[in-house]
This record gives C-alpha cells, sequence and structure tokens, in this order.
C-alpha cells in the first residue's frame, strides 16, 4: 500500500502565497506522474498541475503563471508553489500519486486533502 501525506495548506488573504507538500511512502517500485487536484464547494473535482517522472508539467488555464509544481525524486515528495492567490483559489486541493508496484501494475494514490482558504 502506499500512502501519501499533505501538508501546508491553511488561510491566506488574496495575493499572497502558499506552499503544499505530499510525500509517498509505502511498496513503490517507480512513481510515474504526481498531481494536484482540487475541489471547492459544490463543484468537480479538477486538475490543478501535474508532473511527469521526466519533469513535463502541465498546468489548468486558471492557475498558469502563478502556481508551480515541482517533484523530489529522491524524497518521493511533490510541491505544490502557489503564488498571487485569488478567493476563486479556496478549494480542498488533493495529490495524486500514480506508480507502479512491484507487481508491475499501475495504481493510483491520494492524498487526505488540505484546505486552502483564500479571504478576499
Amino acid at each position: 500500500q502506499v500512502q501519501l501525506v499533505e501538508s501546508g495548506g491553511g488561510l491566506v488573504q488574496a495575493g499572497g502565497s502558499l506552499r503544499l507538500s505530499c510525500a509517498a511512502s509505502g511498496i513503490i517500485f517507480s512513481i510515474n506522474a504526481m498531481g494536484w487536484y482540487r475541489q471547492a464547494p459544490g463543484k468537480q473535482r479538477e486538475l490543478v498541475a501535474v508532473i511527469t517522472s521526466g519533469g513535463s508539467t502541465n498546468y489548468a488555464d486558471s492557475v498558469k503563471g502563478r502556481f508551480t509544481i515541482s517533484r523530489d525524486n529522491a524524497k518521493n515528495t511533490v510541491y505544490l508553489e502557489m503564488n498571487s492567490l485569488k478567493p476563486e483559489d479556496t478549494a480542498v486541493y488533493y495529490c495524486n500519486v500514480n506508480y507502479l508496484n512491484f507487481g508491475f501494475h499501475t495504481l493510483d494514490a491520494w492524498g487526505q486533502g488540505t484546505l486552502v482558504t483564500v479571504s478576499s
């Protein structure tokens, strides 16, 4: 099993910054993509940003230029640097890791979610 531990959420004023972290542990042969999703009240979960094992990144249009995703492969950790935060960024942010186990099955793991609240 794989466990994801998220940290870094909180309350921030509009225009401020936060940094989210997500560390993966457990029985992992290798990690493919790592990403962040978010779900605002009354809305569906949406992709915020993803980073592949090779370092390629993709972002939702709404966060391009403000958010930066990165990963530390030695620590099995993914980060999300969020700048110029807006009230509409308020949501629960979930970490996602796509990985191979030792049976060479591709699986997904999800973090427990961390709340980000941006006040106007």
